[in-house]
């Protein structure tokens, strides 16, 4: 009985285990599609420098495929493992605990491969102005879109000031992406009339803490290092639950009293001869027979 307590025990811990890996991937996959556009034009705007190569170094675990497909077939694998548990299956469940240790083996890899700090410094931003002259033209909308969208999403302008746009090219204010309310037309407004309405901070300063790690990279950090240590827990509960169900359909040893006690089967006993007990005297007198031969005695008296 208490085993039966056991194994019901594990396989609820088990259930709850696969949800919360389900609830985790999903957060994962969620986190890096909110970073990953962002991500984009950071990687437009630093491509063939230094920056690059810290970005990448820092956010690997948002843009390598290996990743993404780890969380894709975790959700597989926690639903294989509930089916597992569900029908106390130990082909299920072994094939379970096996891709619980290839992915827990795959993050670690990725964990020790990303441990490196990006070796960037704040000088390194000064980079980020060889890319203005190619604002605007024809041959870079790609690179003129990711200026946009980084000045947008930051709430900056320039790389280190607004005026970086009339140093550095031949525009006469900054591109309409810097002012604080935008609509067509709203730097040249603001450049004659109120420079207010323009982003006063760089975005250089703002790239450089996005390499260096933001609120999201930290949350997948925390899941990652979670998820993980669900797996543990999960692959010891596996163990533990394969070990009862495999105890239970085990053959009993011919060797122990309780193989003893049986030592013959039901078909043995049914080829035996029954030996019929003499029937009493009584019930003699309830035959046919008899109660003729009680009825002449009575005649006769």
């Amino acid at each position: 009985m208490a085993r039966e307590d056991s194994v019901k025990c594990l396989r609820c811990l088990l259930y709850a285990l696969n949800f919360l890996f389900w609830l985790m991937a999903l957060c994962v996959l969620g986190v890096s599609a909110c970073l990953r556009d962002h991500l984009n034009n950071v990687f437009t705007l630093t491509a063939d420098t230094r920056l690059e190569e810290a970005a990448v170094l820092t956010y690997s675990p948002v843009v390598h495929p290996v990743v993404i497909a780890v969380c894709c077939f975790l959700i597989i694998v926690a639903m294989v493992g509930y089916c597992g548990t569900l029908k106390c299956n130990l082909l299920l469940l072994s094939w379970y605990f096996g891709s619980l240790m290839v992915i827990f083996c795959v993050e670690l890899a990725s964990g020790v491969w990303t441990y490196d700090e990006p070796m960037v410094q704040r000088s390194d931003m000064i980079s980020l102005k060889s890319r203005m002259p190619h604002f605007g033209l024809q041959r870079y909308q790609w690179l003129t879109h990711a200026w946009n969208a980084i000045q947008t999403e930051l709430k900056c302008c320039g790389v280190i000031y607004f005026t970086d746009w009339l140093e550095t090219t031949e525009m006469e204010w900054p591109p309409d992406s810097c002012c604080s309310n935008q609509y067509p037309g709203c730097a040249r407004h603001a450049h004659y009339h109120d420079l207010s309405d323009l982003y006063q901070e760089g975005c250089g300063p703002k790239i450089y803490s996005f390499i260096r790690g933001t609120k999201q990279l930290q949350v997948l950090r925390f899941l990652g290092v979670s998820i993980g240590v669900a797996q543990i827990l999960a692959m010891t509960l596996t163990v533990t639950l394969l070990w009862a169900l495999y105890y239970d359909h085990k053959p009993p040893d011919p060797a122990s009293p309780d193989a003893l006690i049986q030592t013959h089967s039901p078909a043995e006993d049914a080829q035996k001869p029954s030996h019929s007990h003499p029937r009493a005297p009584e019930a003699w007198a309830n035959t046919p027979a008899n109660g003729h031969t009680q009825f002449e005695m009575e005649q006769l008296s």
